[in-house]
């Protein structure tokens, strides 16, 4: 699939979805959140997809929405994303049950955050700069920033670059937990993280990423009740039988998501 905006392409069971604006440093138009949103309902309908690795094209990341095309269509009371679509975000519709990593390099505002925020893992490069600068525009941030920043680097640290829109740089994402690792060539380290978990048997990984999002989003008892359940469906699949074959014959696993 490959739109104007987000080009998407499927690569060794993972979707690479990559933001293709750079002459506007990949700021975000309403027809780009479209494009991405097709993109993810791809990731989520496909059996042969098992992982999302987001990046994108150029010298940075975002610089956040291009608040200018995006406001005139919220303001005529279009939806952030249309119904029945995969939310990138997740906090306006449908919601993903499978992984994705993101990369980023350079500038990463706004959106850009919070699209971390939305997803499972982050490598970023060493010359990394963010902000969630939208005090400084008279907003607040609506994709979900203000919801999951502080679960991820604690209130501390969340509301000290919330309430300020204050820049910080990839070793301070680091130390907050905002990205897990620094590097030289964050979309080939993302790829090969993207890979390896899609590697892995589907069905455990997404009913391992359900468990964790129970955990935080309805309680640490329902996630509880949660466990046994699953194991109990999970031991029944063609992939857990592959799974101990694979250990009693000391080879590496040939999962189907089955």
């Amino acid at each position: 699939m490959n739109n104007k905006l987000i080009h998407s392409e499927v690569k060794n069971h993972v979707l690479h979805m990559v933001l293709n604006r750079t002459e506007k440093m990949n700021a975000f138009t309403y027809a780009m959140l479209q494009e991405l949103s097709e993109a993810y309902t791809l990731l989520e309908s496909d059996p042969e997809i098992r992982c999302g690795l987001l990046y994108a094209q150029g010298d940075h990341f975002t610089a956040g929405l291009d608040l200018a095309d995006v406001s005139k269509h919220i303001q005529q009371g279009a939806k952030l994303f249309e119904d029945g679509k995969i939310d990138p975000l997740q906090i306006f519709d449908k919601k993903r049950t499978k992984p994705v990593v993101i990369a980023v390099q350079g500038t990463c505002l706004t959106i850009g955050i919070e699209m971390i925020l939305a997803n499972d893992i982050c490598i970023a490069s060493h010359d990394s700069k963010f902000g969630q600068i939208e005090v400084k525009r008279g907003i607040l941030a609506f994709g979900g920033a203000t919801i999951r920043f502080q679960q991820r680097c604690g209130w501390g640290n969340a509301m000290k670059y919330l309430l300020t829109g204050d820049m910080f740089d990839a070793q301070e994402a680091l130390r907050i937990g905002l990205v897990q690792e620094l590097s030289d060539d964050p979309v080939s380290k993302a790829i090969q993280l993207a890979e390896r978990i899609a590697k892995q048997a589907p069905l455990a990984v997404q009913s391992t990423l359900d468990s964790a999002k129970t955990a935080i989003l309805e309680g640490q008892d329902k996630a509880e009740q949660g466990l046994m359940p699953a194991l109990h469906h999970l031991m029944q699949t063609e992939d857990a039988k592959e799974g101990l074959m694979s250990f009693l014959e000391r080879r590496e696993a040939n999962f189907k998501g089955k």
